[in-house]
């Protein structure tokens, strides 16, 4: 227990010292493409520019200049200098120089990425449940383990919740086995897994003609089947989703239209077609928890409109996916939808409970983004003229769009879909793409604020926030193939790079990635801080990282009020708030990973 005790300190210690004691220049830590932006940053507290050099492998000078001077830069607490050398683009390994204080090697390579896609991926196969994780795919015995809930049929909540509301259960059990765990924690969640799945099947629908992961390229029991190798790992958690569904002709007692987290009033509702918010252990479990070891009741809790449409939204999405390739499959993908989307529309304001201990709550005050998600998705399936005339009745259709995608804030994956999916009437395409690239050059513009030239400024950095740099990463790829201008794949090249290093702790905060990789995830299984019998983390895993809004944890708590936003992160195991993973923040880097592994546009 004493490691990460240790590890707070030091990293306490680190996060208070001046901009001077800094390393070297900040970069991504694996590197460059020859083809796209090429940048580092020099904490300095010199107010004139500083000489640079590019070293070559022998040591050669290869290009030199001078830094641009930033100046303080609030959210790093650093006095900050630039460093452009994107001119370069031999391949090769080089060493950054600047004043005298070198750097770490680092290549420039048209594959620099495409290692980092293949590992973020197989995140999703390590996190599966129902089923025993295999050392020929897992990267070695290290990550094998037993099958987590392989059998797992389960009932409705009964009994009365820490709200003090009294759930009546229900008179079904559902099989749900499968899926993806949805975090450190042994919960499945159908809104996160619903904008994770989303992403991945985005990934391959965007990139048809010419996959990431076909058949034989990802290391997964599935390969070889003849389906791409990215569908594979989808259809695990869409027949998740799919068994989250409540059968037809079951009425539930459901609080309709209350928001609030006290005792709730239930109403009887016909619940036929709405989805399961989540299947999760009655109780929290301890770290280190192996899933085979998880001997907590495991329960269904009430559907929530949330749910229900995000089942809409992806089974939707699923169906259009499929066509062609299994034809039952898209099928049963679509019959769920619609019906998942009729429920919804018969129950528009049943919000998640949040009165159970055990999982997180994943509330959502607000649904009409969810809806116009879901009726998006259907439209783009389907065709049908009474959807687009609903869709094109809702405020957010003609809206600009608000920011980056959220679990919780999902209009933006809807207008994504109108953008790219095939058979979207050209108007509704257009229009879909002009907001993109709206909300790409206010992404863009955030540049100039950011100290770290991030498309992301200003001092707000939440919970899970590494995925929030790379959602945005996803808008501005999106813009890039839509307008053929390289401004917005170099600045997702720049939201790339915040995650693999170019950030003021100089941390990638990817396993297995980088000269200092994330090593302590907070995770049940991959806890070996805890105990040394259990792994550390694969490579291509994704802390939250930085989080200057919450501190709800002793682990984190030392830096309250004493960390400007980018420090505000340590790798502590025991700190959920600030390095948890999630399959919301992995599924981002895997779109991302694989858009940046391409030539540029």
């Amino acid at each position: 227990m004493s490691r990460p005790v240790h590890l707070a300190c030091a990293l306490l210690a680190w996060l208070l010292v001046g901009a001077t004691d800094a390393p070297g220049p900040h970069m991504n830590q694996i590197g460059f493409r020859p083809d796209t932006a090429k940048r580092a940053i020099v904490a300095d507290a010199a107010k004139t520019p500083l000489p640079w050099r590019l070293l070559d492998s022998t040591g050669k000078p290869v290009a030199k200049g001078r830094t641009t001077v930033f100046g303080d830069d609030a959210a790093s607490g650093d006095t900050v200098h630039q460093v452009d050398f994107t001119r370069v683009a031999a391949p090769g390994t080089y060493r950054l120089d600047v004043a005298g204080r070198q750097g770490h090697p680092f290549v420039i390579a048209r594959d620099v990425y495409r290692p980092l896609a293949r590992a973020a991926l197989n995140f999703f196969y390590q996190q599966r449940a129902g089923i025993a994780i295999e050392a020929a795919y897992a990267g070695g015995a290290t990550w094998a383990r037993a099958a987590g809930h392989p059998q797992e049929v389960a009932t409705c909540f009964k009994g009365v919740d820490l709200s003090g509301t009294d759930w009546p259960g229900c008179s079904y059990s559902l099989d749900v086995t499968g899926g993806w765990y949805d975090a450190g924690d042994h919960g499945k969640y159908v809104v996160n897994g619903g904008i994770a799945l989303w992403t991945l099947q985005n990934l391959y629908e965007v990139n048809a003609a010419s996959p990431p992961f076909p058949d034989g390229s990802a290391a997964l029991p599935e390969a070889g089947n003849r389906i791409d190798d990215l569908l594979d790992e989808t259809r695990w958690e869409m027949r998740f989703l799919l068994a989250m569904q409540v059968p037809d002709g079951q009425r539930l007692a459901l609080p309709v239209g209350q928001k609030g987290h006290g005792a709730l009033t239930l109403s009887m509702v016909d619940a036929s077609g709405m989805a399961h918010h989540k299947v999760a252990d009655r109780h929290w479990t301890r770290i280190p928890t192996a899933p085979a070891e998880d001997r907590e009741d495991r329960l269904l809790y009430p559907p929530s409109t949330a749910a229900t449409l995000n089942l809409a939204a992806t089974a939707a999405q699923c169906a259009r996916i499929w066509r062609g390739i299994d034809n039952g499959f898209a099928d049963r993908c679509l019959t769920a939808a619609d019906r998942a989307y009729r429920a919804a529309r018969r129950n528009p304001a049943v919000y998640a409970a949040q009165g159970f201990t055990g999982s997180g709550g994943y509330g959502d005050g607000d649904l009409s983004d969810e809806l116009y998600w879901a009726t998006a998705e259907l439209f783009a399936a389907t065709g049908n003229p009474e959807l687009a005339e609903a869709l094109h009745r809702m405020p957010l259709h003609a809206a600009p769009l608000a920011g980056e995608p959220s679990w919780g804030s999902v209009a933006t994956l809807g207008t994504i879909t109108l953008a790219t999916a095939t058979g979207v009437m050209p108007a509704d395409r257009a229009a879909a793409r002009a907001k993109l690239v709206a909300l790409a050059d206010r992404f863009v513009a955030e540049e100039a604020q950011s100290g770290y030239h991030l498309p992301y400024a200003g001092g707000h950095y939440p919970w899970g926030s590494n995925s929030n740099l790379l959602n945005r990463g996803m808008i501005l790829s999106l813009a890039a193939r839509f307008s053929g201008q390289a401004r917005y794949r170099d600045a997702a090249v720049d939201a790339m790079d915040y995650v693999l290093g170019r950030n003021p702790l100089d941390q990638s905060y990817v396993s297995g990635f980088g000269w200092k990789p994330l090593r302590n995830p907070h995770h049940r299984f991959w806890a070996h801080p805890m105990d040394s019998r259990y792994p550390g983390p694969p490579p291509g895993v994704l802390s939250g990282g930085a989080n200057n809004l919450v501190f709800p944890e002793s682990a984190s708590l030392p830096l309250k009020g004493r960390c400007a936003p980018q420090r505000c992160w340590i790798d502590d195991i025991r700190a959920y708030a600030h390095n948890e993973v999630a399959i919301n923040w992995n599924a981002p880097l895997v779109w991302l990973a694989s858009a940046l592994a391409e030539p540029q546009p």
